[in-house]
């Protein structure tokens, strides 16, 4: 063990000194053997190693590694400790959950003007989960409102704070169904000081009943509920008013992210790198998500000698199977000239699928399917991860850039991202099955949310591979940041992309 750590600390060494004698702008020959030199120690072998870890707490914890849960905090401690004993700088970040939601009695909406009318609970609305408690009577305010709705879903009511330019502080905001999540209409209502929120169906076919929803958002601290289209329109009319009440025990409980960062480098351009490390309470998470978070484990201990030009902070994301908290909150709770400190942000999610297919985030919306391109710089980083495999002689696919994993909060905020994932639920094509081998028609995890996510889901190419990746692009980007915006740059530019989904990849 210490010849080996002899040796990698003197080849290390000898790139030392040609490394202070070089600009960025002509760094090309070092990144090259700072990524060689880590790719080389990363080994697959020992990224299974920390599966295996993973695999034996949950056995040892009721079968899983769930938010909240003992399995949880030892995954978080067995990280944590390792991170420690390899000279990271190791922060625990604490973020909140709902540990528990009950609904005490069914909800109330009451028109109250301009002429009373009682709307049946749990049928014409629905109390969103978990709604704190709340009774207020007030002015419904509409929300950039669709009237009538398009033939197709267009709306995008409540998506944007200007949206709420001229809302009323104290009223009761109304808001139309589409385009971003419920959660980001529901937090720009209350930032715009609603008392409380009544979000509808947008009107088309298949878009116009109500039905219950946990979006996994408490926040807002306002009672929240969503209507059919039906009931939205209704209380679209001028001059409405209504009784909202909704009588609930919400309980929170604490979890932590992981943090650590590099010793070396440049805080004020930082290369972040993020895997979510919870499982869902269905089973152990081996390949969703314990794959991408062994891997990025691994690089970071394979780093730690390395004298890295950028600061890289790596991130081992709480709670992103119950609606990307870890990210969402960490992201939320960074200062303006602390996202500006964030060049870019790497997110592995998935990268040991079974029935893999070599998947990169289509940050330059090529494939124009679904969302739109991400923040500038994003498409540079899916160019990066490209060059890697097709160096290996393998071929990518892009996968929608939808903020359905940890990396939405990123390009939320204007921040490039980019990263790999091997399938979840999805059915291989044929034509990627001529790419990548495995079974058409079959899901890339035919084991994705289930107790069978084991150590024997996993598969051991697709993770040697990705994990070589990974490497590559860290130490690429903790060298250059070639082609990344300056953080203004970045930053100015927010990324229509939107995050449909309040649960992880994931």
């Amino acid at each position: 063990m210490r010849t080996h750590l002899r040796r990698a600390a003197t080849l290390v060494a000898a790139l030392v000194l040609p490394l202070t004698m070089v600009t960025p702008a002509h760094a090309g020959p070092i990144d090259d053997a700072f990524a060689q030199l880590l790719v080389k120690q990363v080994k697959g072998s020992n990224v299974k190693k920390h599966l295996d870890a993973f695999q034996a707490i949950a056995n040892a914890n009721g079968g899983n590694r769930a938010a909240g849960s003992p399995g949880y905090d030892a995954s978080r401690d067995y990280v944590a400790d390792k991170l420690r004993k390899a000279g990271y700088k190791v922060t625990l970040n604490p973020i909140n959950f709902v540990e528990s939601w009950t609904e005490n009695s069914p909800p109330l909406l009451d028109r109250t003007a301009p002429a009373p009318k009682s709307y049946v609970p749990n049928t014409e609305f629905f109390t969103f989960e978990p709604s704190p408690s709340g009774d207020v009577t007030a002015q419904v305010q509409g929300v950039d409102l669709t009237l009538p709705p398009t033939p197709t879903p267009t709306s995008t009511s409540g998506c944007e704070t200007s949206d709420f330019a001229g809302f009323v502080a104290g009223r009761i905001a109304l808001i139309q169904r589409g385009t971003c999540s419920f959660v980001q209409k529901i937090l720009n209502a209350s930032a715009a000081g609603a008392s409380g929120v009544i979000v509808f169906n947008e009107g088309q076919p298949g878009r116009t009943d109500a039905f219950p929803l946990n979006i996994g958002e408490w926040r807002a601290g306002v009672p929240m509920v969503f209507a059919s289209f039906a009931v939205g329109n209704e209380l679209a009319a001028p001059g409405t008013s209504v009784r909202l009440k909704v009588d609930a025990n919400l309980q929170l409980g604490t979890d932590h992210n992981v943090i650590a960062e590099t010793r070396f480098g440049d805080p004020n351009n930082v290369v972040m790198v993020g895997a979510h490390l919870d499982s869902v309470t269905e089973g152990p998470g081996i390949n969703d998500n314990g794959s991408g978070s062994a891997a990025i484990l691994e690089t970071a201990l394979q780093m730690k000698l390395f004298p890295v030009r950028h600061k890289v902070r790596y991130a081992f994301w709480a709670a992103e199977e119950i609606g990307l908290l870890g990210s969402d909150q960490y992201v939320a709770g960074l200062t303006e000239a602390q996202r500006e400190r964030i060049r870019l942000y790497l997110n592995f999610d998935m990268v040991a699928s079974p029935n893999f297919a070599y998947k990169l985030y289509d940050g330059d919306d090529s494939d124009a399917v679904g969302s739109p391109a991400g923040p500038p710089g994003s498409a540079q980083i899916e160019q990066r991860l490209a060059s890697f495999f097709t160096s290996r002689g393998l071929a990518t696919v892009g996968t929608d850039f939808d903020g359905r994993s940890d990396y939405g909060p990123f390009i939320e905020v204007g921040i490039p991202a980019g990263g790999i994932f091997t399938g979840a639920e999805g059915i291989k094509t044929p034509e990627e099955a001529a790419l990548f081998g495995g079974t058409a028609g079959v899901a890339y995890d035919v084991c994705y949310h289930q107790a069978c996510d084991t150590i024997a889901n996993v598969n051991l190419t697709a993770l040697d591979v990705d994990s070589d990746a990974i490497a590559d692009s860290v130490a690429r980007y903790a060298f250059n940041l070639g082609g990344i915006p300056d953080q203004a740059a970045a930053l100015t530019s927010r990324s229509a992309a939107s995050v449909p989904a309040v649960t992880g990849a994931g």
